[in-house]
């Protein structure tokens, strides 16, 4: 058995990638061969994976489809899909991204102390185990002064140095207390494994450190004090999308016009963007709200309603979910001006400004004809927004000029409100009228708008998270195979 991987591009050109080792015998094998593809954050990638059994030919089992930008953005880089077979058989497949090196943190609690006139400067040894029984030193933490409770930094190690592969490898670690002659006093120590390690932070990560001589020699010892596995969380891009509302939706003239045989500039936009980052939002479900309507029953002026008429739960599955709210909504509101973008970034600020941990980033959407009402609010926004983890995307459609949209962008001059400057640049505008192709390929013109329009998001996320001190998270725990991954359908 073997699979083969391809590479799609836009204009379905389908390139044979590569090609895994054939595993002999099996219903459930187990690939080793790696692959190395360039990965572009503004680009989709489509992959197809074909399944082969082979005898004395070739025999087909199945494909499977998916997008680079799928595998990137799922919890643990892991992704799990079925192989869909003509004659309706069903193979769960997995595919995870493999990472040489892992990033991991520790502290302790209640150590023993050491110094006759302080307490213990600690620091942490790590050896790996080899086939002998023996052990080699793989790593030293940094010695923190004067505590009994320490918190080490972060470190990156590669899992070959750490454990050789082996996720079950026995890890030894000792703790020590650092002195100046260099004859550091023996704390005590711990086993683990990468595999438990590969846990994150639970009472599976919670090691006792125990000194032998001291356990042999008291009755009543229990251990020298315990280290844990600090967490670091993953981080979940959030998405946010907004559309304005101007113009009359039945009139060809408007660039809401709902032309039943093609998009509309508002839904070619939104689902050339959308269709590329909601790979990186966790749950696929996007609150999707519009600007500038008079709202049924009574007719009331709002510059921020969902589309999917509930404000209590705006949210819509998948950008197909949010599409279908769009149509929807332009034949229940009326469409009216004016165009105000503060409440909108403001809502969308509110939720970014309570997470303070990198475990999420927010990209607000803005899909707009680039009349603006409420300047001076907008910028105000925008640089209190900086400081938050979130990215503005502002597309404008139509032949308006986009004047005030080149200033918010600020790549040229860093906007400001008040005599107070944006601290970072979270801003990206680009006209959809500039990726239109000649030819009228709309698949191309998309293409192209989301290159451009995305190409910015992971600097200005990395921005964010340096400037924070937020640091990666750590490499997913190993995959460990299910015990039935062979579905079968008649």
């Amino acid at each position: 058995e073997f699979f083969t991987g391809s590479f799609i591009s836009h204009i379905l050109l389908i390139l044979a990638f590569g090609r895994t080792e054939v595993i002999d015998n099996t219903l459930n094998p187990d690939f080793v061969r790696k692959f190395i593809m360039d990965y572009f954050f503004e680009e989709r990638e489509n992959l197809r994976f074909d399944f082969f059994y082979v005898t004395a030919f070739q025999d087909f089992l199945g494909q499977m489809f998916c997008t680079l930008g799928e595998i990137v953005g799922s919890q643990g880089s892991r992704l799990e899909k079925s192989i869909v077979v003509v004659n309706c058989m069903y193979v769960t497949f997995l595919y995870y991204l493999f990472q040489d090196s892992v990033l991991m943190q520790f502290c302790a609690n209640k150590l023993d102390k050491k110094d006759f006139f302080g307490k213990s400067d600690p620091f942490l040894v790590f050896h790996r185990s080899n086939e002998d029984g023996s052990f080699t030193i793989c790593h030293k933490t940094e010695v923190i002064k004067n505590t009994l409770n320490p918190v080490w930094q972060a470190f990156k190690i590669s899992v070959r140095a750490l454990c050789n592969g082996d996720y079950d490898r026995t890890i030894k670690v000792e703790v020590y207390d650092w002195d100046r002659d260099g004859s550091h006093d023996f704390i005590g120590e711990f086993t683990t494994s990468y595999r438990e390690l590969s846990r994150g932070q639970s009472q599976f990560n919670v090691y006792e450190v125990i000194n032998p001589k001291k356990k042999g020699k008291k009755k009543k010892y229990v251990n020298s004090g315990t280290v844990s596995k600090c967490i670091l969380c993953y981080r979940i891009f959030k998405v946010n999308l907004i559309l304005d509302s101007t113009g009359n939706p039945s009139q060809p003239t408007s660039l809401h016009y709902m032309n039943p045989y093609q998009l509309n500039a508002y839904g070619m936009a939104l689902k050339a963007v959308g269709e590329i980052i909601q790979d990186y939002d966790s749950d696929k479900m996007f609150p999707a709200l519009g600007f500038g309507a008079r709202l049924p029953p009574d007719g009331r002026v709002s510059h921020e309603f969902a589309l999917n008429g509930n404000p209590q739960n705006p949210y819509c599955h998948g950008i197909d979910g949010v599409m279908e709210a769009y149509y929807r909504s332009l034949k229940s509101v009326q469409l009216y001006g004016p165009t105000n973008f503060a409440p909108v970034i403001n809502h969308v600020a509110r939720y970014a400004a309570s997470v303070k941990d990198g475990s999420q980033y927010f990209v607000l959407l803005i899909i707009t004809d680039g009349v603006i009402s409420d300047m001076a609010q907008t910028k105000e926004s925008i640089v209190n927004a900086s400081k938050l983890p979130m990215s503005i995307i502002i597309v404008g459609v139509g032949p308006a000029e986009f004047d005030a949209m080149e200033e918010l962008d600020g790549d040229v001059v860093r906007i400001s409100s008040r005599g107070k400057f944006a601290e970072r640049d979270i801003v990206q505008f680009v006209p959809f009228r500039d990726y239109i192709d000649r030819s009228g390929n709309h698949v191309l013109s998309m293409a192209r708008l989301a290159k451009d329009v995305l190409a910015e998001i992971p600097e200005q996320f990395l921005s964010y998270m340096r400037v924070r001190g937020i640091k990666p998270s750590p490499a997913p725990p190993p995959y460990t195979p299910p015990i039935h991954v062979l579905q079968t359908q008649i």
